[in-house]
């Protein structure tokens, strides 16, 4: 069986605040480790079943960056189901609220910059 290990790496600031994160998977054709300014990881505990999470970003990562990273991470959890399910109905409406939540999210940007 062949196997591959990721690595995660996260840099913290004296307040124990993330600085840097990178990541580098064993089976990457990557040389270097790759960085990030946020990640999400989730396992699900089958005896408990609940998942296990951590969520981190760094310091320096900007609101409309993280407003652009949830959108394309619900967006891709939305496929991820439509491949384990089969359920077009369910993943149209994951879909239309990541849409959604990104609309509203770029017209609350635009009425506080046109507020400046």
């Amino acid at each position: 069986m062949q196997e591959s290990r990721i690595t995660i790496d996260v840099q913290l600031d004296p307040d124990k605040v993330p600085a840097q994160i990178s990541w580098q998977a064993s089976s990457s054709t990557a040389e270097e480790a790759q960085k990030a300014k946020a990640m999400l990881l989730a396992f699900w505990d089958n005896a408990e079943k609940t998942a296990l999470r951590i969520d981190l970003w760094t310091k320096d990562m900007m609101v409309d960056e993280m407003a652009d990273f949830y959108y394309q991470t619900l967006m891709t959890m939305a496929d991820t189901f439509l491949r384990a399910t089969r359920n077009e109905e369910l993943v149209k409406e994951m879909k239309d609220f990541a849409k959604g939540f990104y609309a509203k999210f770029r017209e609350q940007q635009r009425k506080e910059n046109a507020a400046k």
